[in-house]
């Protein structure tokens, strides 16, 4: 099991129309010269099909996990000077000034870094406060949300032009890829009559299980489980009944970064104690950014699972 957290970030505050002005005339302000002379700049084409010029990026700001993981591989880390709440590994990054949860953004918040360039999840909200980021006169660059191991190429690709750093990307994409490649094609040796299902859920006091189309459900079927919650997308509330009708064979869950949840507590849960993983307290508990990143560590969180619900399958040593 690897230790770790996985934190959601009080919501950020908006208000349109003057804050966005106001906002726009503080940055250019306050935003650094890095002692650059001003330079044209490539562009790129960033995952909402925005062309972008990126500009110099000596002070980067990285929301999401699996962005600030590949900035940091690709040899920028010491460029960032902020993250989103998310943003665990490397652990130097944990240092970082920490903006909260990247899906409830405080534009405010961001401004305080003067970054003079913004790498932001695909996902990053809310979109109202997207849509003022998109107006200031600081670079921001969408990275794409996809949950596969060509997903994964195309983020360090997108990451590495942006940075100028083509060619480690290139090579890191190369590794990474191969290494999914491979731990993925271990895993689809498991025959489908052994295969177990697994639900995953984000905590105990809702029961939010993860359907088809999330990070999740992609890494439980990547490491040769069946997710019974796939029949629904995104997350959705799974009752007592949807859980004794799905009967799922192993509970994973995201570790708490206090020590759990611990099999008791889990299955302590009335809706969760009559499932078949109950019997054998069946569970679990991966770190949340390496399990459902989705960045250059995401072969060996596949490897891990795998061999977590296979532990006597050679296929997956």
């Amino acid at each position: 099991m690897m230790s770790g957290e996985n934190g959601f970030g009080r919501s950020g505050w908006f208000q349109p129309g003057k804050l966005a002005a106001i906002l726009l005339l503080s940055l250019s302000v306050l935003a650094p010269s890095c002692g650059f002379k001003a330079m044209a700049a490539d562009t790129v084409v960033d995952a909402l099909g925005r062309t972008v010029a990126p500009g110099p990026a000596m002070r980067i700001l990285t929301l999401g996990s699996d962005v600030t993981e590949i900035v940091d591989a690709l040899g920028a880390g010491e460029r960032i000077v902020g993250v989103d709440r998310g943003s665990k590994y490397p652990p130097s990054v944990t240092q970082k000034p920490n903006v909260g949860y990247r899906r409830q953004l405080s534009v405010e918040g961001l401004a305080g870094l003067r970054p003079d360039l913004i790498l932001a999840a695909e996902d990053s909200g809310p979109p109202e406060a997207v849509e003022v980021l998109k107006s200031l006169s600081i670079p921001i660059v969408f990275v794409p949300e996809d949950n596969s191991g060509q997903g994964i190429e195309r983020k360090i690709t997108l990451i590495a032009a942006t940075l100028g750093a083509e060619d480690k990307g290139r090579e890191l994409a190369g590794g990474v890829l191969s290494s999914f490649q491979a731990a993925a094609e271990l895993s689809s040796k498991i025959p489908q009559e052994r295969r177990k299902k697994v639900v995953f859920f984000h905590g105990l006091v809702r029961l939010s299980a993860a359907g088809a189309g999330t990070s999740a459900d992609a890494i439980i079927r990547y490491a040769g489980g069946i997710n019974p919650m796939a029949v629904v997308d995104g997350y959705k509330a799974a009752s007592e009944e949807k859980l004794i009708e799905m009967a799922p064979d192993v509970i994973l869950m995201m570790n708490d970064g206090k020590g759990g949840p611990t099999a008791d507590e889990v299955f302590g849960n009335r809706a969760l104690s009559a499932t078949p993983a109950a019997k054998t307290k069946a569970l679990v508990v991966l770190d949340g950014a390496y399990m459902i990143g989705f960045g250059p560590r995401t072969a060996d969180a596949i490897r891990d699972l795998a061999q977590a619900l296979y532990p006597q399958a050679n296929s997956v040593d």
